[in-house]
């Protein structure tokens, strides 16, 4: 069971580390082309990685004063789209190249990421009047992460989201020595709250069977936060401390998702132990990466699939959430959260 791929949202194309001072790198966001290039001052812009001269992508080329050159014939395109510059042109000739236009993407780099604007292809974007993102993520701590980790999913947004927010798989998708097996499973019970644009795990203690918070002593609570469109917030506090797993996905066509999970802390003494905590991290995500590959393998017979109660439920807010994404906007009316504040119930 899959969606259309949600259009008006901001996603995570790339880390900020990802586009260097005067360089520019190839993306593709929704089955869109896109290059990503940062001005000599940091400014970083986006616009279509395709020429719309013969059609070559710009990221073959070079930045030469803060623009795009196309490395076919050497035309030049601005930040905004616009062509600058196309130099087989003769003196007098009547062609004036700054009507020439490719698309531009509105850019925010935030929490070490550079987040892009995917619009509507019916609607006209313009980047001076496109609003702050309702639901990028704000952590009250330095911004760069100490540690990314990142996988390429060969699925559906779809599938990446529900199979990393699953409650369920855990004794079975993640069990090691160092996190949990199969025999510990026993029945969990969680507070779930509306937020903006999505829903929350509400503050409690970590389950006794997940050994991997131990790591950090005292008493951890943690509180979890999903927003549309694929953005995961897991919030750990012990004390005074705190943790922060910021997870992040994108869709870059309707097979592949790319998925960065970045975590920031101010306990000075985790950073002491970072290549331990990094093998941990590299080792929980790919296990969900090996899971959403083998669940490859069924869903090309194009199965019918369900979702149970409880278990299930945060899929099916999920999918109720980007629905009304979806109509808010069509509609041009206030966005009403459809998820409703429970208790959920399952074993794992």
């Amino acid at each position: 069971m899959v969606t259309e791929i949600l259009k008006n949202v901001w996603y995570a194309v790339a880390l900020s580390s990802e586009v260097p001072v005067g360089k520019m790198k190839a993306f593709s966001l929704a089955g869109e082309p896109i290059v990503l290039a940062r001005k000599k001052k940091g400014e970083v812009y986006a616009i279509k990685d395709i020429c719309p001269h013969r059609g070559i992508p710009f990221s073959y080329g070079q930045m030469i004063d803060d623009e795009v050159e196309c490395p076919y014939h050497g035309w030049k395109f601005n930040s905004e789209g616009v062509c600058t510059e196309i130099p087989s042109l003769y003196e007098g000739q009547d062609l004036d190249c700054k009507k020439i236009k490719v698309k531009n993407y509105p850019v925010i780099e935030k929490q070490g990421l550079i987040w892009a604007f995917l619009a509507d292809k019916s609607q006209t974007v313009d980047l001076k009047q496109t609003p702050q993102p309702p639901t990028l993520p704000t952590l009250p701590m330095d911004a760069q992460p100490n540690l990314i980790e990142e996988a390429l999913f060969p699925c559906h947004i779809d599938h990446a989201v529900i199979g990393l927010m699953d409650p369920a798989h855990g004794p079975y998708v993640h069990k090691s020595w160092f996190w949990r097996s199969s025999k510990s499973s026993y029945e969990k019970k969680k507070k779930f709250a509306p937020v903006p644009f999505g829903f929350q795990m509400v503050r409690h203690q970590p389950s006794k069977n997940s050994k991997a918070y131990k790591i950090l002593g005292g008493q951890p609570t943690t509180e979890i936060t999903f927003t549309v469109p694929g953005v995961r917030v897991e919030h750990i506090q012990i004390g005074s401390r705190n943790v922060y797993n910021l997870t992040v996905l994108s869709p870059l066509s309707e097979k592949e998702t790319r998925v960065i999970s970045m975590l920031y802390w101010d306990m000075p003494w985790l950073s002491l132990i970072k290549p331990v905590i990094e093998a941990f991290a590299h080792k929980f995500l790919y296990q969900d990466l090996e899971a959403v590959t083998k669940q490859q393998d069924g869903l090309k017979f194009d199965p019918s699939l369900m979702l149970i109660k409880d278990a299930d439920t945060q899929a099916k807010w999920y999918y109720a959430l980007k629905s009304e994404w979806q109509t808010h906007q069509s509609e041009k009316r206030v966005f009403h959260n459809p998820v409703q504040e429970t208790e959920l119930r399952w074993r794992s």
